[in-house]
């Protein structure tokens, strides 16, 4: 199914383990209870598309685009993310357990709720990011982008920004 173009199709609770959706087309496409045990989307644009609770364990999701998608209640562990635009996507309920997040785009996401465990975290977020109920463990650090400035926080001040933001998160110190 590489470049296969599925936008606005509705696949829900469609079984698709190991299936190949490399640089597809999924605008708007219904994916809600499906099943994409490790499967490949790396490149595919799932901007739009609503995959509430769908399974994407172990799924390759680097340079996906998300934007403007629901993931909420999803199933993301131990799923790749990386150079992923998940801008204004909700992710309300995810589980990002063990997942990998590098250079992922949540400016105007709604984590409210998703549970994280032991996830590598490189994230870009801004002020209108929520974190309220985001409960478990993970590594930063995140770039937070305000209309004054850049920064990249970490360690107990990430831990205390998520903090005031609502949020339940023990940030990790990687050593050795």
């Amino acid at each position: 199914m590489i470049g296969l173009d599925l936008s606005g199709a509705d696949l829900s609770g469609g079984i698709f383990q190991e299936s190949w959706f490399s640089n597809a087309q999924l605008v708007g496409t219904k994916l809600i209870g499906a099943d994409l045990y490790r499967s490949d989307a790396e490149g595919a644009d799932f901007s739009g598309a609503d995959l509430t609770r769908a399974s994407l364990v172990r799924a390759n999701l680097d340079d996906a685009v998300l934007r403007g998608a629901v993931l909420d209640g999803a199933d993301l562990v131990k799923a790749s993310l990386y150079g992923v635009d998940a801008s204004a996507t909700s992710l309300r309920g995810t589980r990002l357990m063990g997942a990998s997040l590098i250079d992922v785009d949540f400016r105007g996401s709604d984590l409210s709720q998703a549970i994280v465990q032991e996830n590598t975290f490189k994230v870009i977020v801004d002020e209108t990011t929520k974190f309220t109920g985001m409960s478990g463990t993970l590594f930063g650090p995140v770039q937070l982008i305000t209309r004054e400035s850049k920064k990249e926080i970490s360690g107990t001040e990430l831990e205390r920004w998520l903090r005031e933001l609502g949020g339940d998160v023990q940030v990790l110190d990687r050593r050795g």
